[in-house]
């Protein structure tokens, strides 16, 4: 005889707790009633579903479910930023509008990199300190961040914008990947650095851009392996990355095997 039971409990922050157990009795198939009690109260509240918070201010309402668009954000955490806009005086709301719709319509990809930029070129590409004969290319912008942070690169970079994810439905034709060969063969290019994540995805579309590149007659090398499977450069202390760098190998020899 199978039945779920829910068992209550009280935390410190006086909230009820559902905790789900299962068991099975096949000689007595008979529940207590306090069992059922609670049994028939959790049920109760799973079928009313998740009831939405009741404004007084419809343009309070809206604040909300527009903050609560945010990656992360729940409906509390939304309420919570705005009533604390609120709070603030009309100049402070003022410079943080006008700091969202200038994200629109005053920063734009970078010409010859894909990076951000306020101008056409970013400031990474306009750096003619910067080796340009050296590609790093990476998934997305806070690679180039991450990368940046550890001070220990001097080439330019290439963002892909993504990378090759059959499931996700994203193709060649998704990401910035003519746009690298374009660069490698009108830029003078030595080198190719593929700092990709070391996903399945990642190692996919790393091995795609090397059989594009093998007959360039440049260098495709990888961050060495400092960087666990599965994580992206982004989420990779500086010194890993630094060190990934600078023992970098060749692609070749990473994936021969």
């Amino acid at each position: 005889f199978n039945v779920e039971k829910y068992s209550v409990s009280f935390g410190d922050n006086r909230r009820t707790k559902l905790q789900k157990q299962h068991f099975y009795n096949t000689k007595t198939p008979i529940l207590h009633s306090e069992s059922v009690k609670i049994y028939i109260f959790a049920k109760q509240n799973e079928s009313k579903g998740k009831k939405n918070m009741e404004y007084s201010s419809s343009v309070l309402a809206k604040a909300v479910n527009e903050f609560a668009k945010l990656p992360g954000v729940g409906e509390k955490t939304a309420l919570r930023y705005a009533l604390w806009l609120l709070k603030q005086d009309k100049e402070a709301v003022a410079m943080f509008a006008d700091s969202l719709s200038d994200l629109k319509d005053k920063v734009f990809h970078c010409q010859r990199c894909n990076n951000l930029s306020d101008t056409p070129l970013c400031p990474i590409c306009q750096d003619t300190e910067r080796n340009t004969k050296q590609i790093c290319v990476v998934e997305t912008i806070k690679d180039v961040m991450a990368i940046e942070n550890t001070d220990s690169y001097k080439g330019v970079y290439h963002v892909l914008g993504g990378v090759i994810s059959p499931v996700e439905g994203i193709g060649v034709g998704d990401i910035k990947i003519t746009q690298l060969l374009s660069r490698v063969k009108s830029e003078a290019v030595e080198e190719v650095i593929l700092a990709l994540p070391t996903t399945m995805e990642g190692d996919t579309t790393a091995f795609y851009i090397h059989k594009l590149l093998e007959h360039e007659n440049i260098k495709v090398s990888a961050l060495s392996r400092g960087i666990s499977m599965g994580e992206g450069v982004e989420y990779a202390d500086e010194q890993t990355l630094a060190r990934s760098i600078a023992l970098r190998q060749s692609f070749d020899e990473i994936y021969k095997h």
